[in-house]
Order: C-alpha cells, then structure tokens, then sequence
C-alpha cells in the first residue's frame, strides 16, 4: 500500500510534536524530582531539630487525633504515639493518668474555641518524669482546620532541683526553728556575746542558775554566770578567745542553786559574729569517776583473787592490766604491766616460757591473733601446752579499741570430764550387763531407763515395752506374768513410794512359771525413783537347803558337844585312877620300888598329866566354840602374872639351853581372867620353847599400845611358812621338817586363839621361815 506525501508529512508533524512533549515533560520531571530532593533534605533537618530541641510538638485536630514525633512517645514511657488523644492514658503503669487526660482535653478544646493558650504539667505514670505543655491556637498554615499545637518540656531536673531546694529549705527552717527550741530547752547553760564580749542571748538554763527573772534581765543587767577568776572576769576571757579565734576551755567553780558545783565552760568565738559559750556541770561526772576509780580498784583486787587469768589491752594494744593468774599462766615477769608491754611482746613471753601452742609460723600466727583487737564478736579458742596443760582462750574486743583477754586453765576440767564419759560408759556398761533387773521412773511416773536384764526377768520380748512409757501401762503388760495378777500393784505402790514419797519400799511376787522375784523401789538422789528386780528363785530353793543343811549340823554339833563332854568325863575317871596308882607306886606304898621302876611310874604320871592336859584343851576348845567357856574378868597386874608363868616354865628352859628376856613396866593392868589367859599364854610360851634350839632367845614384851595392852612372845627358833601357820592355826601338826617342828602341839595355837578371843582380844602370829615366830596378844 502506498502512502502519499501529505500522509507522510503528517506523521513526520505528529513525531515531532511528540518528540518535544516528550522533551518537555522529561524536563518537567528532571525539575520536580531537583525541587522533591531538596524538600526532603530540609524535612529531614527539620525533623532533627525537632528531635534535638528541647520541646517537642504535639498538634491536636479538632477531630483527637494528634500528631507528634516519637520522641514524645518515649517520654511518655509508650512504644509510639497513639492516634487520639484519649488513647494517651489507655495504658495503666505508662502514659497520662485517666485524670490528666481529661484536663488536658477540656484545655485542649477551649484552646480551639477561643484561641486562649494555656499551661499545665504532668507527670508520666510509672515514672518521676515532670512534663510542661504550653498549648496555642495552631497557624492556618500549620493547620487550617482549628487544630491545637502543644509544646511540651521535659523539666524533670529542674523540677527535681526545685524541689530539692524547697526540702532543704523547709529542712533548713525546721532545723532552725529546732535548733533555737533545743538551746532553749538545753539543761546546760548556754549564751551568745556580741563582738563587744556582752551578753546577748542566754537560754532558760541559764536564767535559772543565776537565779534572774527573765533572759531580759539577764542581758540588760550583764548578769555573768561564772565569777572572776584570777583577775579575769567571764567577758574578758570570751574576748581573749576571740582574739585568739581559739575556743578556751577551763573547769571553775560556781553557785547554783544555792550549792557550789563544778563547772566545764567552753567560750567558742564565731568568726564575724560573735562568741558562744556553754557551762557544762561536771561534779556528778567527777564523782562518778571517782567512784570508778575506788570500783576499778576493787574490780582488779577481786580480779587477782580469781583462778581464771584476766589481762586488758588498750587500744594501742598495750598492756594496762594483768591479774596474777595470768601472770602465772603466761610466766610474765613482774614488770610487764608498769612497763605496758606490747600484746606481740606477751606472746613473745609466753611462748618463750611454753606457754602457748606449738605452731609452725610463729609471725603469721602472732599476726593472726592481733587481728583479735578488729574482730566484731568474741574469740574463743582451746590452747593445748606442750606440758599437757589445756587453756581456754577467750578474747572479748572493747567498744574503744581494746582487748580484754581471758585465759582459764581447763586441764583438771577435762581430765574429770574424760573421767565423767568413762564413768558414764562404765556405768552404762555395768547397768546393762547387771544379772540384777533394773528401770528408772521419772516423779510422773514415765519409764526412762531400763536395762536388759529386765525384760528377761519378766520373760518379754526385747522391744515389748518400747513406746509404753509409763508405770500403770507396764503394770498391765505384767500383770499376766504373775501368778497372782493383783500383786501388780503392789509393785507399782513401790514405785510410786519411790518417786513421790521418797521412801523405799520393797516385797516378792510368785510369778505363774513357778519364779520367785523381789523387787525393791528406792527413790535416787535426782528425784527419781529406781525399781529393782532379782530372780531368787535359785537362792530361795539353796535357802532352804542350806537352813536344812543348817538344822542338821546344828543337831550333829550338839551331838558332837555332849559325846566331847561325856567322853572327857569318861576319859578323867580312868586317868585320875592312873595317876593315883601311880603316885602310890613311887611313895612306895606297894613296897620298895627299883630305880627302873620308879622311872616307869615318873613315865607313867607324866604322861597321864600330859593326857589330862590334852583333854581339859579339847574340853576348853569345845567349849569355847560353842560359846559356853566360862569367863570371870578381873583387874590383873601383867608383870606379875607373866612372872608367875615364866617361872613354872623356868625348869624346861634352862634344860633346853635358852634365854628368856621379860620387859614391862610395873602398873601395866588387863582386864581378864586368870586361869584362862595363864593357860592361853602358856600354850604360847611351850610353843615357843618348843620351837627355840639350844641356845635360842625368848623374848616377852609387855606394853601399852592405841589403848589396848599388848602382851608379845617371840623366839628365834627354825620359824613356819604360810601353810604351815595356817594348819597351825587350824590345830593341824605342821609336817616335819627334821628341825623339832613335830613337836608342836597340834591343840596350843588354836585354843590360846579362842581364849584370847574370848577376853574380846585378839591373836596375831607373824613367823618366818628361818628366823623365828612372833606371838601377839591384844586386850582390851
């Protein structure tokens, strides 16, 4: 298809007029994206000033909805800014409280009504933050609508600064007004002189110790409290402090009330202002002291008398006192106190003397102690001596800095508490291993301690009366164990008697197995009461057999008695008869005897008069055991009578070659019976001779000794050993021994025994065997 030119002229116009608006609009475009670049830029600047400026825009449309940076959204502690105005107090611990929401809405629409600007401030809910709003009508530029525009402040410091201020003035004026109330109310004297050293002000105080109508008079007349003191009266000495600008302290006296007391005053200059004095009374201060002084005096004489060692440090950690126990448990020298030696240098002492624990670093630990004088509470530590001794070490830190050290000597204190756990132990130990049943009762009657022999003795159960912790409900748990259930209590009286009468009670029970128990209630030196069960079923049953056993013997024995008495009679008839014959013989009266006969009838008659000695001893013997030898006491001079038997004897001695030695002082008297103690010492005497060699020594002492009289034989002959004194003893022949001990007299020793003893003496014989016997008799 062809195209003419006019067609062709046509589109060539239409591309060149759409070419140049495409130009123009590519132009229009190029401009408004230069004109967008830089309005963008001066927003973005604008928005940080905003930011940066120290209040921050808040518009408000007449419709709520609010327009603001985020910055507002961050003071007022919320994630962004709501759209409406109300919705700043939609939350409970941020935002605006519901009641300042609604004032600054009321402000807010009067503000868009009239055009009226106003001010208010806030404080953020859960927060200290203060807000100021300056609200005005908004620019119709700004907003043509009607809308508010708020500026709001963050005044928090300021606001806290104010108030600060406002506290510290408030503060400052009740200080004041206390202070002023204070002096006033003060019971010392107090007063205030001008620069001229006159009085100005005085308080009620000191009205009243110079005995003034009022403050008024006091000033207007220049009434001084203190007197003139060595030609200084009370003003000049204020002026000379405040020449000096150097308060002057002094202690006078003055009258008060009447009585004269003894006064601190202090004159204090107040540069530029003036003088202030104040007179404290210090006459109780002074007699408390010295009552302290005559207390700590007494204190420390008290203290020296105690066994437990007292030392105090100051706080310069000297040494002010130390009682004398603590000189003795530390080995300090006289001195340490007067010199007030340093708290290392006693431990130097001590431990030079041995006299604190072995410790290896002995700086670090002597630095570990002095930390005593810091510590907030008291130390207690155990010291244990290289000697054994054990001390306790108790360290109490004075309020001023001070120590005060106490050491007591606890080594007998724990040896008699080891003693104590070991007697417990031993105790426990033996109270549970007693054959005896035993079980303690409190005074209310409660079971508290029982062994195990007492569940075994009633036949229960190890742990039957576990949980039944008193008297009656035991009585029921036994109660069927007896063969008479009543007899359950009686049992129980006896504790009861035990623990609340304090008496001891005690009886028997048969229990229904066929035992016999006897029980005793004894009341314990704690108040409690101790019940005692024995099972004497087996004793009872060798009881009796022994009282059977008893009966019979007691029957065999008089028995035995009358068969001695009848057969000593029996056996003096014939001896009697023998001797007469024999007697008869040697007078010749049966005709002229031969020598040798007349030596067979001096056999005879000895022998017969030994016999009939033999038999008077069993007579004796028997009778003395039986407890029906007569005895007849008299008052009997010893020398004498001991003469007497010396001298019967005189023949036997000198034929066997002895010597006898007889010493006692004349006047030396007994109370006994002749015939009887003669036959007892001569037993001891023919005992002695009997024993004694050719050439031996018998000695007989006669003396006086702790009140009773003592009559002492002895001889040096070939002496006994144990077992042969012990038969002796018993009326036993010794065994031979080829030195003359068969002839003993088996009877002597005993008999003399039993007629000693029945003097109420007594017969002690000490031998050796080899160097002899020694025989004593002690009367009363």
């Amino acid at each position: 298809m062809e195209i003419s030119a006019t067609a062709l002229a046509l589109i060539g116009l239409l591309l060149a007029v759409w070419t140049g608006g495409a130009t123009w609009v590519v132009l229009q475009y190029a401009g408004r994206a230069r004109t967008a670049e830089a309005t963008k830029k001066t927003s973005k600047r604008l928005s940080r000033m905003i930011e940066e400026a120290p209040a921050v825009p808040l518009l408000v449309r007449t419709d709520g909805r609010i327009e603001a940076p985020d910055r507002l959204a961050r003071w007022l502690g919320l994630d962004k800014v709501p759209d409406y105005l109300s919705e700043l107090s939609a939350h409970k611990d941020r935002g605006l409280s519901e009641t300042q929401v609604e004032e600054l809405t009321t402000l807010v629409r009067r503000t868009q009504k009239t055009a009226a600007p106003f001010r208010i401030s806030v404080r953020a809910v859960g927060s200290s933050r203060s807000l100021a709003m300056w609200g005005y009508l908004a620019d119709p530029e700004v907003s043509p609508t009607g809308a508010a525009l708020i500026w709001v402040f963050d005044f928090s410091e300021s606001d806290e600064e104010l108030e600060h201020l406002r506290a510290e003035a408030r503060r400052s004026r009740d200080d004041f007004a206390a202070l002023v109330g204070l002096i006033e109310a003060a019971p010392s004297p107090m007063w205030f002189r001008g620069k001229d050293a006159r009085l100005r002000l005085v308080n009620g105080a000191y009205v009243e110790a110079v005995g003034a109508e009022s403050a008024d008079a006091v000033v207007t007349d220049q009434i001084e409290l203190v007197e003139t003191v060595d030609g200084a009266s009370a003003s000049q000495v204020a002026q000379q402090a405040a020449d000096k600008r150097q308060p002057i302290e002094r202690v006078v006296t003055a009258t008060i009330g009447g009585e004269r007391r003894t006064l601190r005053v202090t004159d204090l200059p107040l540069i530029g202002e003036g003088i202030a004095g104040y007179a404290v009374d210090i006459e109780e201060m002074k007699e408390q002291a010295r009552q302290f002084r005559a207390f700590r005096n007494a204190q420390r004489q008290m203290l020296d008398q105690l066994s437990i060692g007292v030392a105090q440090f100051n706080a310069e950690r000297r040494l002010t006192f130390a009682n004398q126990p603590f000189h003795r448990v530390f080995a300090l020298p006289p001195g340490a106190v007067t010199e007030n030696a340093d708290f290392g240098r006693v431990l130097m002492i001590a431990r030079e003397g041995g006299r604190i624990p072995e410790v290896r670093d002995f700086p670090a630990w002597r630095k570990e102690i002095a930390e005593w004088f810091q510590a907030k509470e008291t130390k207690e530590e155990a010291w244990p001596l290289p000697d054994g001794t054990h001390l306790r070490i108790v360290a109490q830190p004075m309020p001023d800095g001070g120590l005060v050290f106490i050491a007591e000597d606890r080594t007998e204190q724990l040896a008699i508490s080891a003693m104590r756990d070991t007697l417990l132990r031993t105790r426990t130990a033996t109270f549970d291993n007693l054959y005896e049943a035993l079980a303690v009762f409190t005074p209310d009657g409660t079971l508290e301690l029982w062994n195990r022999g007492f569940n075994r003795v009633w036949g229960l159960e190890e742990d039957a009366i576990e949980g039944h912790s008193d008297a009656e409900t035991l009585m029921r748990i036994i109660e069927p164990k007896l063969a008479e259930p009543q007899r359950a209590s009686a049992i129980g009286n006896s504790i009861r008697a035990a623990t609340l009468d304090r008496k001891k009670r005690q009886g028997r029970v048969q229990l229904a197995d066929g035992r016999t128990l006897e029980y005793a209630g004894v009341p314990l030196p704690d108040g409690n009461g101790l019940l005692t069960i024995l099972d004497i079923t087996a004793s009872r049953r060798a009881e009796e057999a022994l009282l059977e056993r008893n009966r019979a013997l007691e029957e065999a024995d008089a028995v035995m008695n009358r068969f001695l008495a009848n057969m000593s009679y029996e056996f003096r008839t014939p001896l009697t008869s023998i001797s007469g014959f024999a007697e008869l013989l040697e007078s010749g009266a049966a005709g002229q005897l031969t020598d040798q006969a007349k030596d067979y009838a001096k056999a005879i008659s000895a022998s017969v008069a030994r016999l009939t000695e033999q038999v008077e001893n069993v007579l004796n013997l028997t009778q003395s055991e039986a407890g029906l030898l007569p005895i007849r006491k008299a008052k009997l001079e010893l020398l004498p009578f001991i003469t007497q038997i010396v001298r019967s004897r005189e023949a036997v001695i000198t034929e066997n070659g002895l010597t006898l030695d007889l010493r006692g002082n004349a006047g030396l008297y007994a109370e006994a019976d002749g015939p009887q103690l003669r036959r007892a010492v001569t037993h001891l005497l023919d005992n002695a001779i009997t024993a004694a060699e050719q050439g031996g020594k018998i000695q007989i002492v006669l003396r006086k000794h702790e009140k009773r009289t003592q009559i002492i034989i002895a001889d040096n002959g070939c002496g006994m050993d144990q077992e042969e004194l012990s038969r002796a003893m018993d009326g036993l022949r010794p065994a031979t021994d080829g030195k003359g001990l068969e002839r003993r007299k088996g009877l002597g020793i005993p008999l003399a025994q039993q007629l000693i003893e029945a003097h109420d003496g007594s017969l002690k014989i000490v031998s050796k065997k080899g160097e002899g016997t020694m025989a004593t008799i002690s009367l009363p």
